[in-house]
């Protein structure tokens, strides 16, 4: 496996494990309330804002892809659409660059 997609699988683990560490904290100290944390995301505008950008990107890596499976008919990379929405772009986008990398068969 080359150095590249040692890299993108590095900053897909980093990008699961970092922010759930803070989500874990979070829900600890204010209860495992999904909709209580969603109303911690729109605190203020900076926050809102903030979210409106991952969901942006969340949503513009989905298209992507999408688009390039269905072209190169790599099913695999289908994977990183649930890791971008349940954990984050932070995950989502380096496991899919790292699916999309591997040698073609």
């Amino acid at each position: 496996m080359s150095a590249l997609r040692w890299l993108y699988l590095g900053l897909a683990v980093w990008g699961a494990v970092h922010p759930m560490y803070w989500f874990v904290t979070w829900f600890r100290a204010e209860g495992w309330s999904l909709m209580a944390m969603v109303d911690a995301w729109h605190a203020n505008a900076a926050t809102s804002g903030l979210v409106w950008d991952l969901t942006i990107a969340a949503v513009t890596l989905t298209v992507w892809i999408v688009a390039e499976t269905w072209v190169r008919r790599n099913w695999l990379a289908l994977v990183a659409i649930p890791a971008t929405f349940c954990i984050g772009v932070s995950c989502g986008l380096p496991l899919y660059l790292f699916l999309r990398t591997r040698p073609v068969s």
